[in-house]
């Protein structure tokens, strides 16, 4: 932004309005600077909703076969495990409530390991849309701080 500022013409001096005093021009640099600061938010918060809007819309497909998977499973599984119970009282013997029970802690353990697993592995991905806004915000923060580091040095004189 500062390669883009325009340069204004500051009368010096007392006739100048305000302007041409150091007062003034430290409070227009100010104002300036404030402006250049919120329009910086607002172009960093577009890009934000730019890559949130790709973000979801590259996550769509994949979450909408997630969760049609899940009812499907989800309707099947009381019916399953409740045969696998049912087996495992006939083959061991016992009563049919422990077989119940001990089926249901299996599969909850099972299907607590798959999906700590999934999350771990597939939802890092998603966020790689937020590359770029990672890095302009982070150089927007760098020329801040460049303003903020410089601003009120006087700039050695080129010699002709």
């Amino acid at each position: 932004m500062v390669d883009q500022a325009s340069v204004r013409g500051v009368k010096p001096g007392p006739g100048g309005g305000g302007n041409g005093s150091p007062e003034g021009q430290v409070v227009t640099g100010i104002a300036e600077f404030g402006n250049d600061i919120a329009t910086l938010a607002e172009l960093q918060a577009k890009l934000a909703t730019i890559e949130l809007k790709e973000c979801l819309e590259q996550a769509r497909w994949p979450l909408a076969m997630i969760l049609g998977g899940l009812v499907f499973i989800l309707a099947a599984l009381p019916v399953a495990l409740f045969g696998v119970a049912e087996l495992l009282a006939a083959g061991l013997k016992i009563r049919s409530g422990w077989a119940l029970l001990l089926t249901g802690v299996v599969v909850m353990v099972v299907a607590g390991t798959v999906a700590a697993i999934s999350a771990w592995r597939l939802l890092p991905h998603v966020s790689n849309s937020f590359r770029r806004s990672r890095e302009e915000l982070s150089r927007n923060i760098s020329w801040i701080r460049t303003v903020l580091l410089y601003s009120g040095r006087k700039l050695p004189r080129r010699s002709v």
